[in-house]
């Protein structure tokens, strides 16, 4: 009998009881792993990632076959009605209006997507707030419009991502498909920094973001008006699979007002 209850074991450890991330991969908003603190670290080359989507989420989104209109000029939302609409592709039921803003808590990753697709350049702006301690505001830029992350560990994206206060407000991070790469742009946030790049989050704070690209490579980020981060990529998201926009979060309640998407020669 204890022979066969230890070969049960053994099977249970070789047929996948283990988690789906590796050792040390955190979501954002779990404890962050050791990091040096360092303010910024350049990526190194990154070559082009498979275009990935993930399985519809239980809110009934569904894959659309490419036919979203383009950008033929300047788009603005001010979320001032009490719906949605077509223009949107919420991933999770999560996703709602409240008082003229898009608010969400608890999305764990499926963003809402704006419809309309991005060009190759393009200025995009909006308002934000985090209503926690633990800041988190994600958006998702030059991303395939459908998908959302299909386990704990965002590693599946199709964007570039924005986190702004992630990993309970320690980090400010622009990453390329993956948001736990390990040669992520990044900057490490300290209590009362004297750098204002690396200052936490502030709850129930509205904050401006701007994100640019007009040369086709580089993804330039601010905050009010403040440079956080920049990334040069040698493989640049665009195109089919490239070219959607859209605002995520993990758990804290974020809202998000003021959108512009501008497109760039």
């Amino acid at each position: 009998m204890r022979r066969f209850g230890t070969a049960v074991l053994a099977l249970a450890q070789v047929v996948g009881c283990v988690p789906d991330d590796p050792p040390g991969k955190q979501h954002s908003g779990a404890p962050v792993k050791p990091m040096p603190a360092v303010p910024f670290r350049a990526p190194s080359a990154l070559a082009p990632g498979p275009l990935r989507s993930a399985a519809p989420a239980a809110s009934g989104a569904q894959s659309r076959p490419g036919d979203d209109p383009a950008l033929s000029g300047p788009f603005a939302d001010h979320f001032d009605r009490p719906a949605l609409g077509p223009e949107w592709d919420p991933t999770s039921p999560s996703w709602r209006l409240e008082g003229g803003k898009l608010c969400v808590a608890q999305a764990r990753n499926h963003p809402v997507w704006l419809k309309k697709k991005l060009p190759l350049n393009a200025r995009i702006e909006f308002d934000a707030t985090s209503y926690s301690e633990e800041g988190d505001i994600k958006a998702e830029l030059w991303g395939d419009g459908r998908s959302a992350a299909d386990h704990l560990s965002y590693n599946d994206a199709t964007s570039y991502l924005t986190v702004f206060g992630g990993w309970k407000n320690s980090y400010h991070v622009l990453a390329r498909l993956d948001e736990h790469a390990p040669d992520r742009p990044e900057i490490r946030l300290e209590e009362d920094s004297n750098d204002v790049r690396a200052r936490k989050v502030q709850p129930n704070r509205a904050y401006h973001f701007k994100v640019v690209r007009d040369d086709g490579r580089t993804v330039r980020w601010s905050v009010d008006d403040v440079d956080i981060l920049a990334f040069t990529d040698p493989s640049p998201l665009s195109g089919p699979g490239h070219d959607h926009f859209g605002f995520n979060d993990w758990d804290v309640r974020v809202c998000f007002d003021n959108l512009t998407v501008t497109p760039l020669p």
